[in-house]
């Protein structure tokens, strides 16, 4: 397996240096990548001192660099460019075109997309994650009805992270209930839920999965044993399945997959980007 080394320049955070050059990266196998970010990249000084940094690694012989950046400055790019190394610029690549199609000149702000500027948004951000950590794991039914999504499942089958992701990168407001033996044995949901079923939604996970996680909280405790997580499990599954809940097993599927798949399909908008 061979390897590279990944940097991510920015003059602001680096997470859409990230994100974009990520989704570039994984679609290579047999590469291994060392991957680097470097922001706030954002005067010829600091540039230079990136430039050093990327010539050491060149120097090492482990293959040339691949630089992808998102610097809006032409002459902190242009200290970039000098460097031994594969540089894609993702400013470069569609601002141009932008601008060309839009008939009018970008602002080339520096951070932009991340940042405290958008007040309004970066409230809504802000108030989202609030209410996701105020009504996590059932801690809270006050205001339930301003939960743009209520997450409902066994405990440990993902809820939590979810809701944060869904808070922090769309801005919707996310609680979340664990399902107990005493909803099993009534086979309805928990109190505060009902009467939100139409912005209710599950998530399931393989027993033998579950198992494991609950094993690393808890080892060797019947909370943990594979047979009560088998029953907690198909206990679950009926439960929303008599509800009309909709769920998805979240045992393969990463966070992005998750909250994407609830969005979609129960129609939520997001408010912030």
């Amino acid at each position: 397996m061979t390897r590279r080394t990944i940097y991510f320049v920015s003059d602001g955070t680096g997470i859409t240096a990230q994100t974009l050059g990520h989704s570039l990266l994984t679609q290579f196998e047999g590469v291994e990548f060392n991957q680097v970010t470097l922001p706030f990249v954002d005067t010829a000084a600091r540039a230079e001192e990136c430039l050093a940094r990327i010539a050491a690694e060149a120097a090492a012989g482990n293959g040339r660099p691949i630089v992808f950046s998102t610097l809006v400055d032409a002459e902190v790019r242009a200290v970039l460019r000098r460097a031994d190394a594969v540089f894609l610029d993702f400013f470069e690549t569609f601002i141009d075109p932008l601008e060309a199609a839009l008939a009018t000149k970008s602002t080339h702000t520096i951070g932009r997309s991340h940042s405290a500027m958008d007040k309004p948004g970066y409230q809504h951000r802000i108030e989202a994650v609030n209410f996701a950590m105020t009504h996590d794991d059932g801690a809270s039914s006050r205001e339930l009805q301003f939960a743009d999504v209520i997450l409902v499942g066994v405990s440990r089958s993902g809820k939590t992270p979810t809701c944060l992701y869904l808070a922090l990168q769309f801005g919707i407001k996310a609680a979340n209930y664990p399902l107990i033996p005493e909803d099993f044995d009534r086979m309805q949901l928990p109190a505060p839920v009902r009467g939100h079923a139409s912005k209710t939604y599950g998530l399931t996970i393989a027993p033998e999965r579950l198992c494991e996680i609950r094993n690393e909280r808890r080892p060797n405790s019947r909370y943990a044993d594979v047979d009560n997580c088998r029953f907690e499990v198909e206990k679950a599954e009926s439960l929303m399945r008599r509800e009309g809940i909709r769920w998805i097993n979240s045992t393969s599927k990463s966070i992005e997959e998750i909250a994407a798949t609830i969005l979609r399909e129960l129609r939520i908008e997001r408010h912030v980007y």
